[in-house]
């Protein structure tokens, strides 16, 4: 059904759109209706003003189309071929689409109009009604008003989203005034600004994250998200969902949208911890999008586009891994634009006394110890001094964590520090040696596994290639003496 009168709107110019809306990419508006000459008249109308149009002519049709991608509205009809006068069949649908994205602002229109119809619409969610034969100036101002609603009301989840994210990290100091961590300042100086990717390198705690954060602020994305992601901890079943995001109904827990990682950071930074951890089949998937710039969400076939310049971080030699088959070398060559490599902290010793003193006022007012607490004995500091820091800047910070917990007078003495060195354990085969000749050949197998856990912070492949296993075979070890993969 064409509408009253299709000249009562002239088409304006885009000249003569604001600035704003020349700007942003055009909405995506889903129309249903099962007269094809209304469908029409509708498409055409709304191009003409810069629309990206999907139709459908069916209640299946129209939560295919909602399923297969994001609208910024949707027009539908209340009456189709199998109910052409109650309404029935478009209040069903409506609340469907309701079900399936609550941001999604829902038009209803029909021919048979009436103020029961109306009222029972809007009880249902709609956020307007429009009789046939429509108004075009009417239907687009209507339109316009949704859409702008719409765009907005995402946005703020977005943002929210971006906000809880970024909340959960307190923003990171960097203490670097050790001579072996004056090149990594010299190159966050000069890489910070541009987009070109950073692969940082470094052992495990050494301060990769904090790395990434201050590249992201030296840059001109430092306005906008800097989105974190374990890339090596993400199961198959997960990658795909953790990154680009799944529409509802994808697959049987995905019970609303969700917006993916990449889609997060669009304009801003992604850093991908633990890159060399990835298996080949989800090297392959980051690939794509790194050349492409493009993915698609999880049961969508809707191709959606994100400009985010990649930070990523491991502690393992990756030239090594390529060589052995263990990492995608042109994969390699996206990541790795710039290097940077964090030194450990036993060769940054300049840096332990700051360092202890950063962590040490944050943890006081952490537990409310300030008036408590004044500090570490020479001896505690001497200690800290003398220790190897296997664990690193994060081995430092959870020292001094416990020591601020254990401690019982105004001072940390070296005991509260719980350092190797420090402790007598004559039984702990931790400390002593000598006790793993006293313990079974199956006790010492799970106190080696153990240890390899902790050290590779529960990464399990690490963990195997460092006690000369296959995966497989540590995960059968684990089930035998009752272990997880977080020790």
């Amino acid at each position: 059904m064409p509408p009253r009168d299709p000249g009562s709107a002239p088409r304006p110019d885009p000249a003569d759109k604001p600035a704003h809306a020349r700007a942003r990419a055009r909405p995506r508006v889903l129309i249903a209706d099962d007269q094809r000459d209304v469908l029409t008249a509708l498409r055409l109308l709304l191009k003409g003003e810069g629309y990206e149009v999907v139709t459908a002519t069916s209640p299946a049709g129209v939560l295919a189309a909602a399923r297969d991608g994001e609208h910024e509205a949707a027009l539908i009809d209340l009456n189709y071929s199998r109910d052409t006068t109650s309404g029935d069949e478009g209040l069903d649908l409506l609340t469907q689409l309701r079900g399936l994205d609550a941001t999604l602002p829902v038009m209803v229109m029909t021919a048979w109009s009436s103020v029961a119809g109306a009222v029972e619409a809007m009880r249902r969610g709609a956020r307007d009604y429009i009789a046939k034969p429509w108004d075009n100036e009417r239907l687009l101002a209507q339109l316009q008003t949704q859409v702008e609603l719409c765009q907005a009301l995402r946005r703020s989840r977005r943002l929210e989203q971006h906000n809880r994210l970024l909340s959960r990290r307190n923003a990171p100091t960097m203490i670097a005034s050790a001579r072996a961590m004056q090149p990594v300042l010299e190159l966050i100086t000069r890489v910070g600004p541009s987009t070109a990717s950073v692969l940082i390198t470094g052992e495990h705690g050494t301060g990769k994250e904090v790395v990434a954060h201050h590249l992201h602020a030296a840059s001109e994305r430092a306005e906008q998200p800097l989105v974190t992601v374990n890339a090596g901890g993400l199961p198959d079943g997960v990658f795909e969902s953790e990154l680009f995001g799944h529409v509802k109904g994808a697959f049987t827990d995905a019970r609303s949208v969700r917006v993916g990682c990449f889609e997060l950071a669009d304009g801003g930074t992604l850093f991908l911890d633990e890159i060399a951890n990835m298996p080949p089949g989800q090297q392959a998937k980051l690939l794509r999008v790194l050349q492409t710039g493009e993915f698609r969400p999880v049961g969508s076939s809707r191709v959606r586009r994100a400009d985010v310049r990649v930070i990523a971080a491991t502690n393992a030699d990756l030239q090594a891994a390529v060589a052995r088959g263990e990492f995608r070398e042109d994969l390699l060559y996206r990541l790795n634009t710039v290097e940077l490599h964090l030194p450990p902290l036993r060769e940054r010793a300049a840096d332990i006394a700051p360092l202890t003193d950063h962590f040490l006022a944050r943890l006081l007012r952490r537990y409310g110890k300030t008036r408590a607490i004044h500090g570490l004995t020479p001896a505690a500091r001497a200690a800290l001094e003398r220790h190897p820091w296997p664990g690193n800047v994060r081995e430092l910070e959870h020292v001094l964590e416990r020591a601020v917990l254990m401690c019982q007078g105004a001072m940390i003495e070296p005991g509260a520090l719980g350092l190797r060195s420090a402790r007598a354990g004559a039984g702990d085969p931790r400390t002593n040696k000598h006790a793993l000749e006293d313990m079974t050949l199956e006790a010492v197998e799970r106190h080696l596994i153990q240890r390899a856990l902790r050290r590779c912070e529960g990464n399990v492949s690490q963990a195997a290639e460092r006690l000369g296993l296959s995966r497989s075979a540590l995960y059968r070890r684990l089930q035998r003496h009752g272990l997880s993969g977080a020790q």
